[in-house]
């Protein structure tokens, strides 16, 4: 069976090692693309960098800031996209709240006090079950020390200055699977739901006992999802 070209959008703060185990999981049905999305600033760059290393025609898959991303590609080249997978994202812009909490982050940071993903952070990020497991804990750490403070705020920055694509929802007419954790905090269920519901093609899968960082919390179960988008 030929494999179908899959590009990965990785989220804030994360490599391509958030997608290790998929990218593992799935090489019998897909070629990867993964962008480095940390040195631009603006979602316009990082979707023209992606369009410019991506194949002619591919399936898209965003997870959380990566959603963001996915849907500027879909905004500028809609027919290079043949299908669609978000995970743990939304398609609203920030509350004035989050708003002023990313611009603090980003001032801190200036002033040098980025400390990447901080231990006390976890408990945002990851089931309450799995902040002690280092195999999902020390990655993390690792891919924001990889980034570092100006690539956090590069894509502070372009998170901050995102279009609201909530209308662009009702146009994806392609295969579509929405994919949360059910303890998701950052992008919760609810926010899946919405999504699901507008994109006329969409299959949402909540994975259970599991927080935002799905494709690393549950693998398996994320792979096996992503799997069925690609060969349905």
């Amino acid at each position: 069976m030929p494999r179908s070209p899959l590009v990965l959008l990785p989220g804030l703060l994360n490599t391509r090692r958030v997608f290790d185990h998929q990218v593992e999981a799935l090489a019998d049905v897909a070629s990867f693309t993964i962008p480095e999305l940390w040195h631009h600033d603006t979602m316009a760059a990082m979707a023209e960098a992606t369009l410019a290393v991506a194949p002619p025609s591919f399936a898209l898959c965003g997870f959380s800031m990566g959603g963001y991303v996915a849907f500027e590609i879909f905004r500028r080249a809609p027919e290079r996209v043949e299908r669609i997978a978000l995970m743990d994202t939304h398609a609203g812009s920030d509350s004035p709240e989050t708003a002023a909490r990313r611009r603090g982050f980003i001032d801190q940071t200036r002033i040098g006090r980025f400390h990447g993903v901080h231990p006390t952070l976890l408990p945002q990020l990851i089931h309450p079950s799995r902040v002690a497991d280092e195999s999902i804990t020390r990655p993390l750490l690792d891919m924001a020390s990889e980034i570092g403070g100006d690539g956090f705020v590069r894509e502070q920055q372009a998170i901050l200055g995102r279009t609201d694509s909530r209308p662009l929802l009702v146009e994806i007419e392609m295969p579509a699977v929405v994919i949360v954790g059910r303890q998701d905090l950052v992008t919760p269920l609810a926010r899946a739901e919405e999504m699901a519901t507008d994109i006329a093609n969409a299959r949402l899968v909540v994975i259970e006992e599991c927080g935002h960082m799905t494709p690393m919390e549950k693998p398996a179960e994320v792979s096996a999802a992503l799997r069925r988008w690609l060969t349905q």
